[in-house]
């Protein structure tokens, strides 16, 4: 709902124009403007409105202001933003940042409750939105008073002076050219949208995100983390006859609660003796991302905090001089973890059994080093084809039809779900009849996608998969080849144009033909090694 309205009632355009340039201030505009396309939706429908307040508690749920304990660690963008989002709204804000609101919310009414009052009255209008957002900046000392807020160029381009010629270049190259474009507020929003997009929604991002003609865009861009300036999938000739009959579910959709618990049992009697195996190797892997985390020190220095631990030769000789350190910046970055596991037939039996042991310690583990992690998995929703097959023979089996089968994409656990919430899910991949046919392409970008739209600083996105994609309703139609064709572009384009980082692991198939960075195992029993080592790798790696 929340990009729904995005899309209605945001103008990317007008607001990189009058977006502040301080990355501070920058963020405070971005949540007031979140705030506006937001209020218009839930004033109007009932149903929005009660999706938004989830997604506000989804929000806050890992935002530094819930761990604020002063004035000074509270993000102001957060807060500005619950507080426009009462004025707006009229719901409260989350009970888990309430604390932490108190904070600063009486110095924030103080500087700017004008400007926070006048906000309703300019809902519908987003360049005065931006005209009293800027000045509810200049009170919060956030950004130094600017040039009023200009209107939308003129469509017909006819320009009274030179210099508006000069402004609509400008301009364009804001849109496409200034860190954090038009788009880069929606992160944190588009990680909910994701779990719904398609093919039509990552076509339709695409030409919105499309560069004026004539534009190229630097290499330096698209590894940028967190920009949303790229296309969403690579140039290719592959397509869907339909996406009519495509889901994307959580696993507690698929079977009622009791039936979970059954398999995550069984789940349990399968991990035996594998299982003190395992968490050896994710405690090695614990061991090296907290010891990247650890603070550590430059002592002997001139300034800075003074060393306690050298002060007895201080009082021993007074003429030696007093010690300083200074912590050293740590290099750890913000990370989160994808792990896309293919839920195909042919991983029926041990290896999916192992696969799923794997992403619970996995998961376990980098919960405990403070890593986000997602588990997620890919099949279809039948064989043959199941009803796009239909749909195509119905429609008289038009040649070159693309692909012809009904995908399922699986959520087993959400970046921002605890694993003890989550824990019961993985049960589900021992389910009798959950795993079919396999096509991997289409499920790398869902996985990429998603991580594009979590606003970490570094993504990773492992694959586990024990073949090449497989379905033989749309080989039949298309070519044997036609599905792994698409594969190796999706590969080829995640590897060389997204932000995530790509690695696999082929259980019995070697991967290394399509993956640049990638592992081959003979036997299922060595994947929670090598998935440990290849993680431990990419972290050590700066």
């Amino acid at each position: 709902d929340s990009a729904a309205l995005r899309l209605r009632h945001h103008d990317p355009r007008i607001h990189a124009r009058n977006a502040p340039m301080d990355i501070d201030a920058r963020a405070v505009f971005d949540a007031l403007e979140t705030a506006r396309v937001e209020a218009l939706g839930a004033r109007a429908m009932s149903g929005v409105r009660e999706n938004l307040r989830h997604l506000a508690e989804a929000r806050v749920r890992n935002d530094a202001i819930v761990r604020a304990r002063d004035a000074e660690e509270v993000p102001l963008s957060t807060a500005v933003g619950l507080i426009a989002r009462e004025r707006l709204i009229g719901d409260a804000p989350p009970a888990a940042a309430m604390e932490g609101l108190k904070l600063v919310a009486d110095w924030i009414e103080e500087k700017a409750a004008a400007e926070l009052d006048a906000l309703a009255l300019t809902l519908d209008d987003q360049v005065a939105f931006a005209k009293l957002s800027r000045r509810l900046l200049e009170d919060l000392d956030l950004a130094a008073a600017q040039e009023p807020v200009e209107e939308e160029p003129d469509e017909s381009g006819d320009d009274e002076e030179g210099e508006d010629g000069g402004d609509d270049d400008s301009d364009e190259q804001g849109d496409e050219g200034q860190p954090g474009g038009g788009d880069t507020e929606m992160r944190g929003e588009e990680s909910e949208d994701q779990n719904a997009d398609g093919d039509s929604t990552q076509e339709m991002e695409a030409g919105d995100q499309e560069s004026a003609p004539g534009d190229e865009l630097s290499e330096s861009m698209f590894a940028a983390p967190g920009r949303r300036n790229w296309e969403q999938s690579p140039p290719t000739d592959y397509k869907a006859f339909t996406t009519r009959f495509d889901e994307i579910v959580e696993a507690i959709e698929l079977c009622d609660e009791d039936e979970l618990s059954r398999l995550r049992a069984y789940l349990d009697q399968q991990m035996g003796g594998l299982s003190n195996v395992v968490t050896r190797l994710a405690n090695r892997l614990q061991r090296r991302l907290l010891a990247q985390q650890a603070r550590s020190w430059d002592f002997d220095q001139e300034e800075g905090l003074l060393d306690a631990a050298r002060l007895a030769r201080v009082i021993v000789n007074p003429r030696h001089a007093l010690s300083f350190k200074v912590e050293r910046e740590t290099e750890f970055r913000d990370t989160i973890v994808s792990l896309l596991i293919d839920n195909s037939g042919s991983m029926r039996g041990r290896p999916i059994a192992i696969a799923a042991i794997c992403a619970d310690i996995l998961a376990r583990t980098l919960e405990r080093c403070g890593v986000q992690s997602e588990i997620l998995g890919f099949t279809t929703r039948g064989w043959k084809g199941g009803q796009s097959r239909e749909a195509w023979l119905s429609a008289g089996r038009p040649s070159n039809p693309g692909r012809l089968n009904d995908l399922r994409h699986i959520v087993y656990k959400r970046a921002d779900e605890p694993y003890r919430r989550a824990r019961r899910n993985l049960g589900l991949m021992m389910r009798e009849g959950l795993l079919k046919e396999n096509i991997d392409g289409e499920a790398l970008l869902w996985a990429n996608n998603r991580l594009i739209a979590r606003p970490e600083e570094r993504r990773i996105l492992m694959v586990i998969s024990d073949g090449a994609p497989v379905d033989d309703s749309t080989a039949s139609a298309n070519g044997g080849t036609y599905l792994e064709r698409h594969l190796r572009q999706v590969i080829d384009w995640i590897e060389k144009r997204s932000s995530v980082e790509l690695i696999a692991i082929g259980i019995g198939h070697d991967v290394t033909r399509y993956y640049e960075r990638a592992v081959t195992i003979m036997d299922a029993e060595q994947l929670a090694g090598a998935m440990v080592d290849q993680l431990a790798r990419l972290f050590e790696t700066p």
